[in-house]
């Protein structure tokens, strides 16, 4: 890790990077942060969110700001509103869905840093007109140490050494 500069960031001057219906903006990214974490705002549709995954290397806490999500952490299911944090651990299976009839927004930590990078990926892979090949996006995932990003079947199982 290297020596990290103090830094102001305005939410409205940083372009959003979108993916699968969703998008986020990077307040501080790893690099800004000598790779301790990163900082980040998600905005989710109404019934949007990603399927039930594990980040092996990646720890997660969420902080709604806006709207209603229903966070999902090793099986027990949250309704956060806004006001709630729900922490995600590495190795342990998550997932949220915007319970809200409307836009909902949450703040995001992922630690140490650099998710940003399976974020802008991810939204190179699903920008197209198409819909997303989700064998690639199970690559992309491998790549990035995420478990179990697939849109049906049984949840994935923990990561060694986490039971």
């Amino acid at each position: 890790m290297t020596a990290a500069r103090g830094r102001v960031v305005v939410l409205d001057d940083v372009k959003p990077v979108e993916w699968t219906g969703e998008s986020g903006r990077w307040l501080l990214r790893g690099e800004d942060t000598g790779g301790l974490y990163s900082f980040f705002e998600v905005t989710t549709p109404p019934g949007g969110g990603p399927p039930l995954h594990i980040h092996q290397e990646v720890d997660e806490a969420f902080y709604v700001i806006e709207g209603e999500y229903e966070i999902e952490v090793d099986g027990e299911k949250h309704k956060a509103v806004p006001g709630t944090l729900v922490y995600g651990p590495r190795g342990i299976p998550h997932r949220f869905r915007n319970s809200a009839g409307r836009i909902s927004k949450m703040l995001c930590i992922a630690a140490p840093g650099g998710i940003e990078n399976w974020f802008r990926e991810l939204g190179e892979l699903t920008g197209g007109p198409q819909p997303p090949e989700w064998e690639r996006m199970q690559e992309l995932a491998t790549r990035h140490r995420i478990i179990g990003f697939r849109p049906e079947g049984g949840p994935p199982r923990k990561s060694p050494g986490t039971e």
